[in-house]
């Protein structure tokens, strides 16, 4: 039972790298591989700019740089997170053990969700900032609206992540509620009826007779008499 748990194939079969492909969970977690990219190397290699030929390098987000280094570090961490993952489904139907998949299915739920929320916050600080930006000659335009679009995007791939990461679990739950009970363990079993056994004899074989040695009174036995000469 628990090599079926949580939404994944028994333990040991080959691996389908097309089937595997071809998964929604696959797919929207390359698209949210993706989009991290995106994020952050746009904001890496045309998020700082100098349009007032100042001695340092600002964020082309209303010149805040908190603004630049929290998108950087959000896609970053989306984007290793997206690899590790991607490598825990291709192995997941391999886990037989039914507590190793539990931890891992919700580890990405929990993941899955918390960065939705950073997306979320993300793409807000990212469309504030943008919003409040008042000196735009020097600055890529479009790389700016590139990553808030492409931030928003980010919400949408990382809940449906959540969506998915949650459905394996609620299966996995059911499916480990329906587990094999052994009847040796089962104490809802009755006991078998006296019915069920044969009777114990309670008289002898057929045919049998009491012993022809038995002695006809033991409780007073007959005084001893001599022999007569």
């Amino acid at each position: 039972m628990e090599s079926g748990a949580y939404g994944a194939s028994l333990a040991g079969g080959d691996f389908d790298f097309m089937s595997f492909v071809k998964q929604p969970q696959t797919i929207v977690r390359i698209l949210s591989w993706i989009f991290s990219i995106v994020v952050f190397a746009t904001i890496t290699g045309e998020g700082y700019v100098n349009p007032l030929l100042l001695p340092d390098t600002k964020c082309m987000f209303n010149r805040n740089d908190s603004a630049c280094g929290f998108g950087v570090g959000i896609g970053i961490l989306a984007f290793l997170a997206c690899v590790v993952f991607i490598i825990l489904d291709a192995y997941f139907p391999q886990i037989s053990n039914a507590k190793e998949r539990k931890n891992i299915v919700t580890v990405d739920l929990v993941f899955s969700g918390v960065w939705t929320l950073f997306w979320f916050i993300c793409f807000c600080v990212l469309a504030n900032q943008w919003s409040h930006t008042t000196e735009v000659a020097g600055i890529p335009v479009d790389a700016a609206r590139a990553v808030v679009a492409f931030s928003f995007f980010s919400i949408v791939t990382w809940a449906l992540l959540t969506t998915f990461a949650y459905t394996r679990y609620r299966q996995g739950v059911g499916d480990l509620d329906q587990g094999y009970t052994d009847p040796a363990y089962d104490n809802s079993t009755p006991y078998p009826s006296t019915s069920a056994y044969p009777p114990y004899p309670t008289s002898g074989p057929e045919g049998y007779q009491q012993s022809p040695f038995t002695p006809q009174n033991q409780e007073h036995p007959a005084p001893y008499q001599p022999p007569s000469y």
